[in-house]
Parts: C-alpha cells; sequence; structure tokens
C-alpha cells in the first residue's frame, strides 16, 4: 500500500450503525434475525444493501443466481477486480453478524475509499452471495457452489424447501433472477471477513484469525430398519432396537474423531425414531453424521471407520441399514500469497493475530477453486453463532474491516 494509505482505518461507528441497521430487516424473536434466503425479508435486505452501495457510486450487477456485485471503478481498463463480500441470508434463529459483517465490511471499504479520495488500480467488488447457510434450500453454499461449477444452475434451480416452494421460483418471485450468466467473472482475489463461530481467539484474547485452510466434510445420512415391537413383552435377546443401534453409532461417530484430534469433529445432530412412541422398541431410526478435518487423509479414514463400524453395530444387533452421503467438500488450502496479505495487514496495524481453520464452510471455500482466496476471523463471544444470542463487539468488528480494508487495498493497489 502507498505510504500515505499505511495507517488508515475504517469509520467504526458507521460500520456498527450499518450493521444494526440491516438487522432491522427480518427481526427474530430474541434480538437476532430470521432473514431466510428468497423471502420478502431477504429481498428487503437486498434492496436496502443497493442503495447503500449506489449511494457509494458503485454499480450493482445481478448474476442468475441472484448473486449481487457491487463494483468500485479502478483506474486502469481492464485490470482484474478484487473481490470482497460474504452473505445476507441467516438461519431461522440466526444472529445479526454472521456473515452480514463480511458484506457490510465490504462496503465499509468503498465508502472508507471515497471519504479519503483514494483510487486503487483494480475495481473493488462487494459481493452478497444468495444462499450461503442453506437453511430453507439446501444445501449451504449454494450461489457460490454454481459459481464455481459445483453444482448446475438447473440442479439448484430445482432445490426445494419444506413447503415444496422451488428456488428458482422464489429467487424470480422476489425479483432478484438476474441475467448475468453464473461464474463468469474472473477475480483477481476474494477477501471475506467473518466472525470466528468458534471460542479461540475469544478464549486466548486474540483480535484477527488469519484462516489458512477450511475444514472438509462429510455428511452421512444413515437410515436403520430393526423390527417394532412392545417394550414390556418382547425378550431383550429378541429384540431388534434401530433406537439402541443410533445410539451405538452417536458413540461411534464421538470415539472415531477423539481418536483424530486436534482439528478433528464429529457429531450426530439430527435424529429421528419411529414410530417414537413410548412403548415400542424403535423399528427405524434415521439421523445425520457429521464429520469434519482440515485434512483429506484423516477425513476419509473417518469417513471409512465409520461406515465399517455402521456394519459391524448393525451386524452384531440384526438389523439393516442404509448410509446415503448428503453432503461433502474436501478440505480447503487458501491461497499463499493473499494469506500473507492479511498477516502483514494485521501486523502493521498492531493488531494481536494467530492462524485459525475454519470449522464451519463459507462462500470462500468455493471460490478458492476459481480464486486466489483467504480469509480473515474475529472473536465471537462465548463462540457462540447460528444463535440469536450471537454476539460481537464494536472494537472486534472494527479490527476485522482494518485488516480487510488493507488486505484488499493492497490488492487492488493504490493509484497515487
Amino acid at each position: 500500500m502507498a505510504a500515505h494509505g499505511e495507517n488508515l482505518r475504517i469509520n467504526a461507528d458507521r460500520l456498527w450503525d450499518t450493521i444494526h441497521e440491516m438487522a432491522k430487516i427480518g427481526p427474530g424473536v430474541a434480538g437476532g434475525n430470521n432473514r431466510q434466503t428468497l423471502t420478502d425479508a431477504d429481498a428487503e435486505a437486498r434492496a436496502l444493501f443497493a442503495r447503500w452501495c449506489e449511494e457509494a457510486g458503485a454499480t450493482i450487477s445481478i448474476d442468475a443466481m441472484g448473486s449481487m456485485f457491487a463494483r468500485r471503478e479502478g483506474t486502469e481498463p481492464g485490470a482484474l477486480p478484487v473481490y470482497v463480500g460474504s452473505h445476507l441470508d441467516t438461519q431461522p434463529t440466526g444472529g445479526r453478524y454472521d456473515g452480514v459483517l463480511g458484506v457490510l465490511s465490504g462496503l465499509e471499504v468503498v465508502r472508507t475509499l471515497n471519504d479519503l479520495g483514494i483510487r486503487t488500480k483494480h475495481p473493488i467488488v462487494v459481493t452478497n452471495w444468495t444462499n450461503e447457510e442453506g437453511s430453507r434450500f439446501a444445501p449451504a453454499m449454494l450461489a457460490s457452489g454454481v459459481f464455481a461449477g459445483v453444482h448446475d444452475l438447473e440442479w439448484a434451480y430445482a432445490r426445494q424447501d419444506a413447503d415444496g416452494k422451488l428456488f428458482g421460483e422464489e429467487l424470480e418471485r422476489i425479483g432478484y433472477k438476474g441475467n448475468e450468466p453464473v461464474g463468469a467473472r474472473k477475480m483477481k482475489a476474494f477477501f471475506e471477513l467473518h466472525i470466528e463461530q468458534g471460542p479461540i481467539l475469544e478464549r486466548e484474547g486474540i483480535d484477527i484469525g488469519v484462516v489458512t485452510h477450511g475444514q472438509g466434510l462429510y455428511w452421512l445420512q444413515v437410515t436403520l430398519t430393526g423390527k417394532e415391537s412392545h417394550t414390556g413383552t418382547t425378550p431383550m435377546h429378541r429384540r431388534r432396537n434401530a433406537g439402541l443401534g443410533m445410539a451405538r453409532i452417536v458413540e461411534l461417530v464421538h470415539e472415531v474423531a477423539m481418536d483424530y484430534q486436534p482439528d478433528a469433529v464429529g457429531a450426530v445432530g439430527h435424529m429421528e425414531v419411529y414410530p417414537n412412541s413410548r412403548n415400542i422398541i424403535p423399528g427405524c431410526a434415521v439421523f445425520t453424521i457429521d464429520i469434519r478435518s482440515p485434512s483429506k487423509k484423516v477425513l476419509d479414514a473417518m469417513n471409512s471407520r465409520i461406515r465399517q463400524g455402521i456394519e459391524t453395530v448393525c451386524e452384531a444387533m440384526d438389523i439393516s441399514h442404509e448410509v446415503e452421503q448428503v453432503g461433502h467438500f474436501d478440505p480447503v488450502t487458501f491461497d499463499e500469497d493473499c494469506v500473507k496479505t492479511i498477516r502483514a495487514a494485521a501486523e502493521h496495524l498492531g493488531y494481536s493475530f494467530r492462524d485459525i481453520v475454519s470449522g464451519a464452510g463459507h462462500d470462500a471455500c468455493w471460490i478458492s477453486r476459481v480464486a486466489p482466496t483467504a480469509m480473515i476471523m474475529c472473536p465471537c463471544v462465548n463462540g457462540l453463532s447460528h444463535n440469536e444470542a450471537e454476539e460481537i463487539t464494536k472494537e472486534w468488528a472494527q479490527a476485522g474491516a482494518d485488516v480487510l480494508f488493507h488486505a484488499v487495498v493492497a490488492t487492488a493497489q493504490i493509484v497515487d
């Protein structure tokens, strides 16, 4: 960055006010947000974001997945843009900062450049990716996945919500089905600022997480089929208890994850038993296993051990099983030069920082397949996220946005 930009900071009060103005759209019931993708609240949030960007002199484009791109022009025609952003959609009981911080900090980068009359050689594009959360339309990171060629556009349009509504039809209904081909854009780099969604940075008193890797994951949906029978009259040795089989597999998942510490994780979240009656031994159990690791070798080993373990459990209990892979992506290694740029920005600004692995999926994980990419993280209180009680401080937001500003501007190159 040019010398006159070395100590620049974003306007923390403006960023904080912008975040909380956005939070008024799609309010939750406990101080957070319910602004699920392609709802009327999502459309309202998009319109406000577009207005703010246009007031900052940026031009808005929308692709066929509804992702929004707000461009601040550079001085060199044809120079590849530097992209920054995240998402505005939330979980049904989501917080005010997950995703939103990254989008509105990108807007704050543009506003700060405008305030200071600074031009950059490369354009800067602030991005709002559609349906990062995947809470209404699975899978998560849907639009960035189509952009990166992971998913097919028509397949994405055919995703259904719980009411049977189609993604493509809802996108059109709210007026954000753009004409721009998805994935046609070329990027010099992409930077995403996000809350950590974990406890490490706060616990260690660190200002900035420099994200070097993103965990890969497997989601396995398991269906166990035994035999429904009376809990009071069926002898213990004659039971084919699908619920007990599920319990043993839950323990298996935990044991496997513990064997690959420090970074591997695993759990069973969604669980259903049938017929779910107090005096009937479950004849069927359906549940989803979530395992993650930043190492592909470890992740694949965990997957193999769990599948083998399921077979062993079911054979011993005389119950049948089906295992369907309903989600997967390999671990991500973020671009070394982008990561170095983030480290240099944090060091120069005097913020404490450490390398960190993202335990959650983010749009940056897919975009890393098509452009140099890296992420910045700031702490969140008690590591809590996907919860209306999600909280960060203004100082944490400022630190993250300051580092984002310097990383983006260093990459976009100030013109003296």
